[in-house]
């Protein structure tokens, strides 16, 4: 437990989930938006190469971190499977972090 001023905080699985799949998603629009472009259209593969090296960390991270939320949040399987394919759509991790905020805060 870490201690903030008079706060105490506990990162919880589902805190280091919600960080991971925000930091997750950035790197797959980046990777889409950013970094494709790059590539196809001004003839420059690295930023697909190094945000692509990134992106796949933190897909591999994703799915870690799921699988300890999961254990600890004790979700069905349904709702796993749904957060799992929400990494694969752009900008849907961002609407899961909105309805896990919620369910952060009623926890």
């Amino acid at each position: 437990m870490a201690t903030f001023g008079q706060t105490h905080y506990r990162m919880s699985s589902l805190n280091i989930f919600r960080k991971v799949a925000l930091t997750e998603g950035i790197s797959y629009l980046l990777l889409l938006f950013v970094a494709m472009p790059l590539k196809y259209w001004a003839d420059l593969p690295l930023g697909v190469k190094y945000v692509g090296w990134i992106h796949g960390l933190l897909f591999v991270l994703y799915v870690a971190c799921l699988v300890m939320a999961w254990k600890e949040q004790k979700w069905k399987i349904t709702k796993v499977v749904f957060l799992f394919i929400a990494s694969l759509l752009p900008f849907i991790p961002f609407y899961v972090d909105k309805q896990l905020k919620k369910e952060a805060a009623v926890a």
